[in-house]
């Protein structure tokens, strides 16, 4: 077996959620070429009144030279576009963006470490960083409902309005938010997500839209499909650095092959192992690698299930014989703990979201790795990952 610390060696790049883009290069430029053409006019007034007859004529006449061409020929570096300005809603999207820009610039990423996109509220600092940006990434409208405003705000705009919602691409394989061949335990449990009240209709809207699971970058076959992607839009903003676009995507998709090979390996000895999810947000994954997933405790990780629906949920746990019950960091686990007491079930924690990793082109690798990490660790049996 191949252990996760091969799939942590590389470097990955620090972002911070709170930081704005700098200013763009081709600005100063600009800038700097405007006080250059203003210096050059004053000097040539000077010459006019003779103001300049105290000074040396060579040092003038220099002056005057190397001022006129300073302004007529910029440098090369002078002429070339500065990058785009890339914002990216959440960590595993910036992972792949980075990986895309590594060698010609950082995205900008909305989610701080902890952040969830079901409850996330978006700081003033990051709506503008949204309407200043050339490119947006962003998985659905259904899913970052926090970006609606922003994105209006720079649709209405002057500047060109350059998005990427990912789920509409068309390689993009996109799964039914009701599973097929999955224990509804939320539903047969009597889950009250979706029988009281449009608030609760409205969360679950967050990751599902009741039609589609919006989850879809834990399957590495998406995110190879996301890569391509953003190659080809990035190619398009920045012609310049297209060339390098297309080689770091293209080493990025070689990755990602060799990444959802090392997976499948790992987790065939554990795929006849029944589990139990708190939030359903793992089919991608499980369907990729053939896991025997039960079904999710609630649809709507906002709403904490009552005590007659721990009792019904409990029955149903024991009734199918799962082996495992995973909680997740952005939650509380205390409905997990008390679920899983007195019954031979064992507890883990799954993060779709990578809350306490590193930003960075590595991050979108760790993550993966990590799940099926948390999936042995508390599936195998007697097997070593």
């Amino acid at each position: 077996m191949i252990s996760r610390a091969q799939s942590e060696n590389r470097p990955s790049v620090t972002v911070h959620a709170d930081r704005q883009p700098s200013p763009r290069p081709g600005r100063r430029r600009r800038t700097g070429r405007r006080c250059t053409a203003l210096l050059l006019l004053f000097i040539l007034w000077l010459a006019s009144t003779g103001a300049l007859g105290a000074l040396p004529a060579a040092i003038s006449g220099a002056g005057l030279s190397a001022v006129a061409t300073a302004h007529a020929a910029p440098t090369s570096a002078e002429e070339s576009t500065s990058p785009p300005q890339v914002v990216v809603s959440i960590k595993p999207l910036h992972a792949l963006t980075a990986g895309v820009m590594a060698g010609v610039a950082e995205p900008y990423l909305l989610l701080a470490a902890g952040d969830s996109p079901h409850t996330y509220a978006m700081r003033p600092s990051a709506a503008r960083a949204v309407r200043n940006a050339d490119l947006v990434v962003y998985i659905s409208p259904h899913f970052e409902r926090f970006l609606e405003s922003a994105l209006e705000a720079r649709r209405s705009g002057d500047r060109r309005s350059d998005e990427l919602a990912v789920a509409t691409i068309d390689a993009i394989t996109l799964h039914s938010g009701q599973r097929e061949h999955a224990v509804d335990l939320a539903h047969s449990a009597g889950d009250s997500a979706h029988d009281h009240g449009d608030k609760h209709g409205h969360d679950h809207d967050h990751h599902h839209d009741h039609e589609r699971d919006y989850h879809l970058w834990l399957d590495p076959h998406n995110a190879k499909a996301i890569t391509r992607a953003l190659a080809e839009r990035l190619a398009e903003l920045d012609p310049e650095h297209a060339e390098r676009y297309q080689a770091n995507a293209a080493a990025q998709q070689r990755r990602l092959a060799e990444l959802d090979e090392r997976l499948r390996e790992r987790l065939e000895p554990i795929g006849d192992r029944p589990f139990v999810v708190f939030h359903d947000a793992y089919q991608y994954f499980e369907r990729r690698y053939d896991l025997a997933a039960l079904g999710a405790v609630t649809l709507d990780p906002e709403r904490q299930p009552g005590a007659r629906h721990l009792r019904e949920l409990r029955a149903q746990l024991a009734e199918h014989e799962a082996v495992c019950l995973f909680s997740e960091p952005q939650f509380r686990p205390a409905t997990v703990d008390a679920l899983a007491r007195g019954l031979d079930v064992r507890t883990g924690e799954l993060d779709p979201l990578g809350a306490g990793l590193e930003p960075g082109p590595q991050m979108y690798f760790t993550l993966l790795e990590r799940l099926a990490d948390a999936l042995i660790d508390c599936l195998a049996d007697g097997t070593d990952g």
